[in-house]
């Protein structure tokens, strides 16, 4: 309901598209982190996490007719929750390690 009610910068409304949620997905008493909202935008595809559940399916259509010039392609993430993400959570940047400065003699 809240981001219904937000506009963008030129003062449309957001168009919000609902996604269904995977039944939980359970390993070792822990509930991960499952949602096909974290799939991922490739210059040809679309990457979907899917978790062996009925709604898998009707996800991956939703996503597929929102971006139809690229495949969609659902690809099963269980392993990848009990990472605590999938595939959007793998791009996201990794901040470079402290340079080491040399002194000079």
């Amino acid at each position: 309901t809240r981001l219904r009610s937000m506009y963008t910068e030129d003062g449309q409304p957001l168009e919000v598209i609902e996604l269904p949620m995977p039944a939980p997905v359970i390993r070792e008493n822990e509930r991960l982190p499952a949602s096909y909202a974290n799939f991922y935008i490739t210059n040809g595809s679309v990457l979907v996490p899917i978790f062996d559940d009925p709604n898998d399916a009707e996800a991956t259509e939703i996503l597929a007719s929102l971006f139809p010039s690229r495949e969609t392609l659902g690809i099963n993430s269980c392993d990848l929750a009990w990472g605590l993400g999938s595939f959007h959570c793998l791009t996201q940047q990794e901040p470079a390690p402290p340079t080491k400065t040399r002194e000079a003699h």
